[in-house]
């Protein structure tokens, strides 16, 4: 559903990916694990076609910068940015009406429901705290039912209620057939569903393995730093921006 092949990008003389391959299937929970600066988010906004890059990404049977690719693609991106003056419910309508959604009106109202948004829909963008901002990205990424899904960081400034309900979504999304990737520094989070790791250093993928090779009672935390050793990756430029 989500395959990368070859993916280097540059900025300047500084690699940032470097000949990256990576596939999440249907059906599969893939996690993106690695340091500050390895290079995560420049293959996250490469995969989504936020940035140019060599190489080759597709989503599903469609190249990644594509109108196609972007309709069955959702992206939690780490710093949500709702649109200050739209409202809450606005928000919803505006993503409805971007991916010519029908009958629409019922997904979103039990989306809103779900993360506790229900009783804020005339709230605007703006006058958001930073965990209802992060709902209502995760409300608008849901929407479109996308058939694969990159979030990252996506537990950042939820309250528990909220971060069940996430895992929830993206265990049933996995039931449902949906690729799923998520990047996250949170391990313990994602320990129990994940079935593929990718642990990247230095801009490159240095392991990638499913969860029956791990060794008889190791954990993915323990598995993350025999590889990386805690050691900080050469600084990544999109990581200042972040």
């Amino acid at each position: 559903m989500i395959n990368v092949q070859k993916l280097t990008k540059k900025y300047g003389k500084f690699t940032a990916n470097d000949n990256i391959s990576l596939h999440v299937g249907a059906g599969e929970f893939a996690v993106l694990l690695g340091p500050n600066g390895a290079g995560k988010s420049t293959l996250i906004k490469s995969i989504c076609g936020l940035l140019r890059f060599q190489g080759s990404i597709r989503i599903g049977k469609h190249d990644s910068h594509t109108t196609e690719a972007k309709r069955i693609l959702g992206y939690l991106p780490e710093m949500p940015a709702p649109y200050p003056m739209l409202t809450v419910s606005e928000h919803m309508e505006f993503i409805a009406r971007a991916y010519r959604l029908t009958d629409w009106e019922q997904d979103a109202q039990r989306l809103l429901e779900r993360f506790e948004l229900a009783d804020k829909q005339k709230k605007l963008g703006k006058e958001l705290s930073k965990g209802m901002q992060q709902k209502i990205s995760i409300c608008c990424m849901a929407l479109p039912k996308p058939q694969a899904a990159i979030l990252d960081e996506p537990l950042v400034g939820l309250d528990p209620y909220a971060i069940r309900e996430l895992k929830s979504m993206l265990l049933e999304w996995k039931q449902e057939g949906r690729a799923v990737l998520v990047s996250t520094h949170m391990i313990e989070s994602v320990a129990e569903n994940w079935d593929t790791v990718h642990i990247m250093m230095q801009g490159r993928v240095v392991r990638s393995c499913g969860r029956n090779a791990l060794a008889e009672g190791e954990s993915l935390e323990q598995l993350y730093f025999s590889i990386t050793g805690g050691a900080d990756a050469a600084e990544d430029p999109e990581a200042r921006h972040e």
